[in-house]
């Protein structure tokens, strides 16, 4: 990864400014006062006489959008950064001195990683010609998050090494653990022996067995009795050399060699794309690191249970018309996983929960198997994206399909729509379908024609009460899936898409390509209302889930990160609902298409 230079720098600093403002305004973490006589100008006022003062526009859902510089009075030394404004802002949030210095660890990590990211910038239609893992390193992460890339666990050189936006190369390390510490499960016909087949060539595959051959001679174990799986070689050393050293030291886990082939990480980091053998899977594999939220392990059971998962979405997907034939729509299935208990751990379930989401792996689809002659693959995180000559990816796309942008956009919304609403109103299932998790299909022209979601163990929720769909659930997936009543169900797209991706989408085109914020939302709702028409037995249940409501509840990940819910060393995984504070306007609710 190049690193950051004085301009790179102050740019990115620039930009987390005017997004911690923005989003703080947004989420009600910070309250900015009207100031007399001077239209769309807002005032932050702290402790110690200090105040700040910007320009700004409000937006759908209550949004602020600056439109000039923000000003520190008194005037900071140097350029006003994201840094002083936290520290501004510290009494006013409560923030104690860790809480403080954590938050500003992860405020440099991220400004680090995006002013080293401008570095490598490319203009819209560059950006345009490169294929889905290579535009996978020019993203800008969490569009709601102000603390989005800080990685914490990686060094300088891990950073260097390990993030999508380096856009290197990896060689996992695999490893044999003995069945009484790891459980194989597959999706029905592929079991352990079939996937490794498919995942590593036979000349490998006779290297590592050898090596294990030779490594348990003696232990009175059997080599038959070990599965295999591949490690993160940053995870290799900071977890399973000190954490597993007991089972390193007795033979239970045996080092068999590294990956012949090299891998590059997605916008997830742990899910990791083959760039030697593109058609075999993604792998997903657990890293000590803390980002945004959460510490990016595997959680046992959900690992174990993911193929279940991803079985019962095929045959869902399978058993529809609708979804199989009339929609391009494809869930990645996650169809083979190993995990891996710790027992010293296990023995303490009240350790945080980073510690009982130590070792596995989840092997996933890649999602050029499902493209034909032509087609493309973007996630949907790609459309917020802008070149470094300042056109936005869109505009280039929609210029590339020969169409005009609102036609562009009902091709989009008619890609993404359908099969999410489908889901959610005849199956009661939802997505986690934000922007890295939804990748948008496109013909060759560059119009939209489909979708493809992922993540299934964990972000794939269903209702509390019975329903036909989940009969043929398994009992391990049906133990860990999550239930939320219909409103909260719904916020797989209230919040992951509407207010988590749209509410930074539709001013992207109103600015790039006119196309007006009213219009951009009257569009979404005519695609609502025509499923509406098109399965009009599924109507009834549009009040429960409430996507054309006044009003929902705000989402509200910034407060869940900066105000303790990301530093409790927790010995469970935070499965409640994510936070919310307040309500805010739909802008569905009044939409209308007017041709």
């Amino acid at each position: 990864m190049n690193r950051p230079t004085p301009e790179t720098w102050a740019h990115a600093g620039h930009r987390l400014l005017v997004k911690a403002i923005e989003e703080f305004a947004y989420e009600e973490l910070l309250t900015p006062e009207p100031v007399e006589d001077r239209p769309d100008t807002y005032r932050l006022t702290f402790d110690g006489g200090v105040h700040w003062t910007f320009t700004a526009t409000r937006g759908t859902f209550g949004t602020w959008r600056l439109t000039g510089p923000p000003t520190r009075t008194p005037a900071p030394d140097g350029e006003p950064g994201p840094e002083q404004l936290l520290l501004d802002a510290r009494p006013t949030l409560g923030w104690d001195g860790p809480t403080t210095a954590e938050i500003l660890r992860e405020l440099t990590a991220t400004r680090r990683a995006d002013a080293a990211a401008l570095t490598r910038q490319r203009t819209a239609a560059a950006l345009a010609d490169l294929d889905h893992l290579d535009l996978e390193a020019h993203q800008d992460g969490h569009p709601c998050m102000l603390l989005n890339k800080g990685r914490l666990g990686f060094s300088g050189r891990d950073a260097a090494t390990y993030t999508p936006e380096a856009a290197g190369e990896i060689r996992l390390i695999w490893a044999a653990v003995h069945t009484g510490l790891a459980t194989y499960s597959g999706t029905p016909g592929l079991t352990a022996d079939t996937l490794l087949s498919e995942e590593l060539d036979a000349h490998t595959r006779g290297q590592y067995a050898a090596t294990l051959d030779k490594a348990t001679a003696g232990t009175g174990h059997d080599p038959a009795d070990y599965t295999w799986l591949p490690v993160h070689p940053f995870h290799w050393d900071e977890a399973v050399e000190t954490l597993f050293a007991p089972y390193l030291a007795d033979g239970r886990i045996v080092r068999l060699g590294e990956s012949p082939d090299r891998y590059r990480p997605l916008q997830s980091i742990r899910t990791l794309a083959n760039l030697d053998h593109p058609h075999r899977r993604n792998v997903k594999v657990p890293l000590l690191i803390r980002n945004t939220l959460v510490w990016r392990g595997l959680s046992t059971e959900p690992t174990h249970a993911a193929p279940d998962v991803s079985h019962w979405l095929h045959t869902l997907r399978a058993r529809d018309p609708y979804l199989s034939e009339e929609l391009r729509f494809h869930p990645l299935g996650e169809v083979a996983a190993v995990s891996v208990r710790h027992p010293l751990y296990q023995a303490v379930p009240d350790a945080p929960y980073r510690y009982h989401e130590l070792l596995g792996a989840v092997w996933r689809e890649p999602v050029h198997t499902h493209l034909r002659d032509g087609e493309r693959a973007r996630t949907m995180a790609a459309l917020l994206t802008t070149g470094s000559d300042g056109r936005a990816l869109v505009t280039e796309l929609v210029h590339r399909s020969g169409r005009t942008p609102e036609n562009w956009l009902r091709r989009f919304l008619q890609a993404l729509l359908p099969g999410l609403l489908h889901h959610l109103y005849a199956y009661g299932v939802a997505f986690c379908p934000h922007g890295e998790n939804t990748v948008v299909l496109y013909d060759a022209t560059d119009t939209p024609i489909g979708i493809a979601v992922k993540d299934f163990a964990e972000d794939v929720n269903l209702l509390p009460e019975p329903h036909p769909a989940y009969a043929d659930l398994t009992e391990r997936a049906d133990t860990i899936l999550l239930r939320w009543p219909a409103g909260e169900l719904a916020h797989s797209l209230l919040s992951a898409v509407f207010a988590g991706h749209f509410r930074y989408f539709a001013p992207l085109l109103a600015d790039h390509l006119h196309l007006p914020e009213p219009r951009f939302w009257a569009l979404v709702r005519a695609e609502i209302e025509r499923y509406h028409r098109r399965f009009p037995e599924h109507a009834h249940r549009a009040d429960a889930y409430g996507l054309l409501a006044p009003a929902f509840d705000r989402i509200a990940l910034n407060r869940e990160q900066l105000l303790g819910g990301a530093f409790h060393d927790r010995a469970e995984r935070d499965e409640g609902f994510d936070v919310t504070h307040g309500r805010i306007p739909n802008p569905l609710a009044t939409a209308q298409d007017q041709p």
